[in-house]
């Protein structure tokens, strides 16, 4: 594993231990060449994903940007890190048993929708006002009032 701080190859794992529900490896490593210490993390990829968006393009699926989606929507919301990080995975690994290795932005965006209903329904809404495009306050009432009629 190649240093982030100096670039340096030759890096020594120090600490190794399951994660969120033993799916992930956590690995503290150390850096001989600089002396600086990081963390990594391992876990199971079943499949490359493409992610295919509205225009036809095709991108590599990016935890990272559903990850920074998330916290976005969950922005001072009393939902722990830990959370947002299952609900990343669980993402993931539904995308990888589908079967499919390119994948619509739609489907994407509706398993976030899903998990935020689920976890914090503000969180939902913030995320819903960005993905379907509200332009008025009207759009939110709707919304919202289909949220309510479902409860």
């Amino acid at each position: 594993m190649r240093c982030p701080f100096c670039g340096s190859d030759d890096t020594q794992v120090k600490d190794s231990r399951p994660t969120e529900e033993n799916a992930t490896i956590r690995r503290r490593r150390y850096c001989p060449s600089c002396g600086s210490r990081f963390t990594t993390f391992e876990r199971v990829q079943l499949r490359e994903l493409t992610v295919v968006k509205k225009d036809g393009e095709k991108a590599p699926f990016d935890r990272d940007k559903v990850t920074r989606s998330l916290r976005i929507a969950l922005r001072k919301r009393p939902v722990d890190n830990e959370k947002i990080e299952r609900v990343v995975n669980g993402i993931q690994r539904r995308l990888e048993t589908l079967g499919e290795t390119e994948i619509p932005t739609k489907v994407v965006g509706e398993m976030i929708m899903d998990n935020l209903h689920d976890l914090d329904q503000v969180a939902y809404v913030r995320f819903a006002s960005v993905y379907r495009n509200f332009r008025e306050a009207k759009d939110f009432e709707e919304f919202i009032g289909e949220l309510g009629d479902e409860n």
